[in-house]
Parts: C-alpha cells; structure tokens; sequence
C-alpha cells in the first residue's frame, strides 16, 4: 500500500474510534465511581511480616507491641553527683553544711554496685550510673564540696535531698507488660528508638502491597534514552512509583508497553500477579490507546467505571478483579496524579494499613478570573501566597493544563469548581485542600515574568538557606499582585507603547522599581530562510507580514514581548497571530519545529535552539517591590544580591546587561 494511501487509513479510522468514544465512556460523577470502585475491592491489608529493626523505618506495625522490659531497667541517676541517704540531709544549709564519708567506690554507667550507702555515707555516681543499696537520692555536684580529713574523704552538703531526687525510678519510662506502640502505627524515627529501648530485634509489620505500574504508547521514552521529535520522557512512571513507595506500597515497575495488544495483554498479565496494577495512558479512545480493551477482557467483576466527571481526569478507567484494583490513568501527567491521588492512593494506604489521610483545608481569596465548563467538577492547582494582611490567603491557579509535569510539584493545593459554574470571578473567597503537608510560608515571594537571568539571583538566595516562592503569570500578572501586596518581588519587563518607556509608566502609588537587567529581544528564524536572512527586524517584518504561507507564534496577551510585537506590527495580522506562546523558550521551540516561521524572543532563546536572530530592541527586566514590603529582610537580601559582581558576571554570560 503506498504511503499516502496508509496515511489516508489511519486517519479514517481514527474518525471512526472517536465517533465511537461516548459508546463506551459512562460518564458519571467522582462519588459514583469511586462507590463502584471500593463496592468490589478486598481492602485488608495484605498479610504480616517480620523486618529487622533497621529496615523497619516507613513500615506499618501488624501488632501491638509490648514491652518485655522494664525502661530503664534499674533506678539510675540522671545527673553527675552523689548517692545519699535523703535521711542523712535533712538540716543541711549553708551555715550548717552537712559531711558524708565518701566510699571507695565510683559508680560509672553500665557498672553494677558492690558497696551499700550506709547512714553517713555516699557514693559518686556518673549520669545512668545505677543506684547502689542504701541510696534513695542523688545530689548534684554543683551543689557539694569534696573535703579531704585526716580519718577519709568527705562531700560536704548545703541543701537537702528529698527522697527520689534525681533518681529515674526502674520502669518509669516504660513498665513490663505496657503497650508502647499500637497496630497500624507507622514507624518514625521516634518509634524506631522505643523499639530498640525494650530491645526489640525484629518488628511485626504489615507485608507493603505490591504495585505493578505500567506505562503505555509508542510516543514514550525512557529517561536516559535518546528522544525522538514527538516523542516525550516517561515521568509518569517514576512520579507513580515514588508516590506509591510515600504511600508505603513496593513499586514493580514494568517499563513501557507499545501499542501493541500482544505486548501489553502479556505486561498486563504479569501485573496482575502483584496487588494492584496502574496503567497510564491508553484510557481514551484516540488512535494507539489499547489499555482500555486489553483491561475490558477482564472479569469479577472488569471494568466498573469508565469516564468520571471531572477535569483534568475525565478518562480515568477503574477496573477490580478478584478484589484486586486495576486502574488506568490518564496519560497526562496532571491528569494521571490528580486521579491517583484522589482514586488509587487511599486504596494502597488501605492494603498498606495506614489509616485514611485526613483532608487539611485552608480558606483563601482567588485572585484572578478562573473560566470553566460545565458539567464536570474541575479542580485547579493552585499556589498559595500571603496577601497585605498576612492572615489572608490569596490561590494563584497553576494553569499548564493536564499535560504540565510541573503542577503538582509546585501547588500548595487545589480548589474545586462546581460543575454548574462557568466561572470563578476574582475576588471569590475559596477553600483549598492542601496537599498532605503543613504550610509553611517562603522567605521570599516572587510574583510575575519568568526569566532564565532571575534564577541566576534566585539561585544564590536558595543556596543561602532562604526559601523562594516564584510564579510566572507574566508581567501584567505580577504587576497587578504587587499592588495588591501579593508579593515581595514582581519581575516585569513593560513597553508603553506611547512613549516606548519600559516598566515607570506602569507604576502605581506604594510601588517602587529596581533595575534589573536588559535583555535583547528580536525576530527569532531558522537560519537560511531568505526571507529573514540579511535584513533588519523592521525590512523583515514588512517582508513578511502579508505572506500567507509564513506563519508567526506571538506572545500572550499581557506580555511585554507582545506589547512589543503589537508595536512592531501595527495594524498587521500576519497569518498564526492569534497562535500564543506563553514564555521565550516557547517561541523558540514552535520555530525550531517548523511549527511557525518566526516570533519575537530574546536572543538567548535564539541560541539556545540554534535560530538565527534579528535585533529588535533591548528591554529592560526590572523589579517592582511594594513600598511596604521594601525593608523586609528577604528583600533586602534580593536587592544586595542583584548587586553583586558574581550575579552581574552570571547575566553577562547569559547575554544580559545588568
């Protein structure tokens, strides 16, 4: 068959699948499926085992376990002093020191008495030294005086021992017979010194689940193998088995099956001699995705939901068989983690046997306009910074889309969206269900453009232990978080398109501007186009702007880049106008790829993908910083940082000009 001819086939029937889709997605609400779900699944933890008490850390106990000792297992002093008779203290003062003959004897940690404290007597003893016969006090050294008399050596006393002065009673710790740690009880490194203090060898624990995780499509690489164009890393595969270990299950990977029935039907049977089995991608009904048909073979009971009302996961597959879970993943990674987390994680900290996670909300006030559909429940990552008032809350959404791998890494957490809303206007007080940890506030917030030169100064307040929170929602975006006191720093790089002055014109009352760099921007080309090759910008640019065939990737809306352009152009709209990248590298990349023709990016994106580049005009990166936030320490610390001759050579060699 001639390949045209080929091209033509898989297009039909790549129509004829997605015709096809909705006859076999049911599409129903998360509650549902998730009902579905655990109706059919054996949730028990899968049976117990014996580790040693090295290897016990992270493990689940089995059992309750008891104390076979005493702890400590002999009354010991918890202090450097003497052991006394409290009797023979009574009346000690200052003015009347009381004298003890001292015995021959010192009584070091780990060494057994051989002589009683008789009346009149006592004994030195060392912290965890064990109490002798006769003793029923320690005095501190501090407080006593040694005095030698022709009939021995004497301690002198001024203040008196009550009985059981710094003295550890046996067994007031822990008593024999006690329960020290409780079933189900994960083992920290505080648990971990209980155990080995009762002198526990072995630990009872519950066996981890085994966890088969299986990625899926012709399209994925391993990391560490050369890539082709088209082709992506597998991250779902090492995010899965890392949150599947934090959740105290054994991952077993499995690699990545191609899109071949024989290949996955044989993977996916030697999953399913493990607990549970994870698939990503291959859920939906596009052209390549067979996971979903391979698991529909399945039986007791198969597939008990496919298609759940939510955004991003909407192709979520969940399957049991013979109680065991089999799930398929959306092949995004958003979407694959947010499903996991809300549908696969509880159940492996049930065959785990940790108890439910408890859900940890916070309220906050979104700050910008959230659009939605209607119809599914849509949750959006979100990052969380502190306002003006530093008991408000503001949500900045993390809008990559369900493909970015970044999301989770960076959200605080996540709001929901209900699924009759078609938008969240801004200003609306929302909660948001952290992500499994405590929130700590950074040292630094820094709220606007992203820029390869800022993590040059970033990077060196990291490594001095300050902690850094940066969002890139552009320069509009973070010019609007400075005024509402949303941030500490707000990179921006503005053109007034009037008077061609960058980021002043643009300042509020209560903000302040810091220079920063400069930065030359220009039109970005594959070198040897004629149509760019030796002209300027500005020869180009009209060369080119009524050419149908040459197509432009522009910049988003709000970006000083694409102030920039919508200059340049004028009342122009070349063909790819309303196509927008979101960031330099971007436009470099869409160019690279032969996606587009040409753009406007900085030089340095330029080099980066080898692209010819046209100079345009320099810009200038600077700093926007609230007035009220000028003295805090942090920022104070960012603004010396820019100034230093490490961070200026670091700009320089990235081809900017600070």
């Amino acid at each position: 068959m001639h390949s045209s001819d080929r091209s033509r086939e898989d297009i039909r029937r790549f129509v004829a699948q997605a015709a096809r889709q909705d006859q076999f997605l049911e599409v129903v609400s998360g509650e549902e499926a998730r009902a579905r779900f655990h109706r059919h699944l054996d949730l028990s933890p899968r049976g117990e085992e014996r580790v040693p008490l090295a290897a016990s850390l992270g493990r689940v106990l089995s059992a309750d376990v008891v104390a076979e000792v005493d702890v400590p297992g002999f009354d010991r002093s918890v202090v450097d002093g003497f052991a006394v008779r409290a009797a023979d203290t009574v009346g000690a003062a200052e003015d009347r020191p009381v004298a003890l003959r001292l015995n021959d004897e010192v009584l070091a940690a780990g060494h057994a008495p051989e002589l009683t404290v008789e009346p009149g007597t006592a004994t030195v003893i060392a912290t965890g030294g064990m109490l002798p016969r006769g003793a029923d006090a320690v005095v501190m050294v501090e407080t006593t005086e040694a005095v030698e008399r022709p009939d021995g050596l004497f301690v002198t006393l001024t203040r008196p021992a009550t009985p059981g002065a710094f003295v550890a009673a046996a067994g007031s710790d822990i008593g024999r017979g006690e329960v020290v740690l409780r079933k189900g009880q994960a083992l920290t490194s505080r648990e971990i010194g209980v155990l080995a203090a009762i002198g526990l060898a072995e630990v009872p624990v519950v066996r981890r689940p085994r966890v088969a995780i299986l990625s899926t499509g012709d399209e994925i690489v391993a990391p560490g193998q050369p890539i082709r164009t088209g082709a992506v890393y597998d991250s779902n595969g090492a995010i899965l088995a890392a949150a599947v270990s934090e959740l105290g299950g054994e991952p077993v990977p499995l690699g990545i099956a191609p899109d071949e029935d024989a290949a996955l039907e044989r993977l996916v049977a030697q999953g399913l001699e493990c607990d549970a089995l994870l698939l990503s991608g291959g859920t939906s009904k596009g052209a390549g995705d067979r996971s979903h048909r391979i698991v529909a073979q399945l039986s007791d009971p198969g597939i008990v939901a496919h298609g759940v009302a939510l955004k991003p996961g909407k192709p979520l597959c969940l399957a049991v068989t013979g109680g065991k879970p089999v799930v398929i993943l959306p092949g995004f990674p958003t979407s694959a983690m947010f499903t996991f987390h809300s549908f696969v994680a509880p159940v492996i900290r049930a065959l785990a046997g940790l108890p439910p996670a408890l859900a940890e909300e916070v309220p906050a006030t979104l700050p910008v306009r959230l659009g939605s559909e209607r119809g599914r429940t849509e949750y959006v990552m979100v990052s969380l910074v502190h306002g003006a008032n530093e008991d408000e809350l503001a949500a900045y959404p993390l809008s990559k889309g369900s493909g970015a791998v970044t999301a989770f890494s960076h959200a605080d957490g996540f709001l929901a969206i209900d699924a009759q809303a078609e938008a969240m206007e801004a200003g609306t007080p929302v909660s948001v269900q952290l992500l499994g940890r405590a929130l700590a506030p950074a040292d630094l917030i820094v709220v606007g453009s992203q820029c390869i030169g800022l993590n040059a100064v970033l990077g060196r307040l990291i490594g001095e232990g300050m902690s850094v929170k940066a969002l890139n929602v552009g320069s509009m975006g973070g010019l609007a978080a400075a005024r509402r006191g949303e941030c500490d720093i707000a990179p921006v790089h503005l053109m007034d398109p009037a008077t061609g002055a960058y980021n002043t014109p643009f300042l509020a009352p209560g903000l302040e501007l810091v220079t920063g760099y400069r930065r030359m921007q220009g039109i970005v080309f594959r070198r040897g186009d004629p149509r760019f090759e030796g002209r300027t910008a500005a020869e180009a640019v009209a060369a080119v702007a009524g050419l149908a065939d040459c197509i432009l990737i522009n910049r988003n809306a709000g970006s000083g880049t694409r102030i920039l352009t919508d200059r340049l152009l004028g009342a122009a709209r070349p063909t790819g106008y309303w196509t927008q990248a979101k960031s330099h590298n971007a436009v470099a990349v869409a160019v690279a790829q032969n996606r587009a023709d040409w753009g406007v990016a900085i030089e340095t994106a330029a080099n980066l993908y080898g692209l010819g580049f046209l100079p345009l005009q320099e810009e200038h990166y600077d700093f926007v910083i609230p007035t009220a936030r000028r003295d805090r320490p942090a920022v104070r610390r960012f603004v010396e940082a820019l100034e230093t001759p490490e961070v200026a050579e670091a700009l320089r060699a990235m081809g900017f000009v600070r």
